[in-house]
């Protein structure tokens, strides 16, 4: 099995795993602020936006699943298909997010499905082929890399929001 193989079928395993904890999520749990001064998503005039502070401040505050669904399919997955691939799955602003549930975690599967199809196409020289400018200081990485940086942040997100889910499941008496 090749480099490419063996990234794909990590991330064909990631994927599924996080994906599966967010069955069933609902709007309630989705913007739920654990406490106060999370970073969510709130509408800002006729759209919803995520917060963001760059930098961020220190340390920096707690978010919601609305903005941890946000950075996995918006800025991590959707944002490097685009940047690595030069295809996009989302057409939003660079902070524009979804005020539910299913519209969050349909866009996500929708930037996850280009992403993942990118990845499958890729062969052994092509996944060691250099990033580029586009990535600033990571511009000597390659694609290997770029597809292991998205496994972590899928893996480090998607626990977090595993649980938080687990954490509003308790505190309305339910089993996580």
């Amino acid at each position: 099995m090749g480099l490419a193989n063996s990234t794909a079928g990590l991330l064909d395993s990631v994927w599924p795993r996080i994906r599966g904890r967010l069955d069933g999520l609902t709007d309630n749990e989705y913007l739920w602020e654990p406490v106060p001064g999370c970073w969510s998503v709130r509408r800002h005039g006729d759209v919803w936006q995520v917060e963001r502070q760059v930098p961020p401040p220190e340390p920096p505050p707690l978010t919601t699943i609305a903005w941890r669904t946000w950075h996995i399919g918006s800025e991590c997955v959707n944002g490097f298909t685009q940047l690595a691939f030069s295809t996009k799955a989302l057409d939003l602003a660079e902070r524009e997010w979804f005020p539910t549930a299913s519209a969050a975690l349909a866009a996500m599967d929708a930037a996850w499905a280009v992403f993942s199809k990118c990845v499958h196409d890729l062969d052994d020289e092509a996944i060691t082929k250099e990033l580029g400018p586009a990535f600033g200081p990571y511009a000597s990485s390659n694609r290997a890399d770029l597809l292991l940086h998205v496994a972590d942040e899928v893996i480090h997100h998607g626990a977090e929001i595993a649980l938080l889910r687990d954490l509003y499941a308790g505190l309305q008496g339910a089993a996580p």
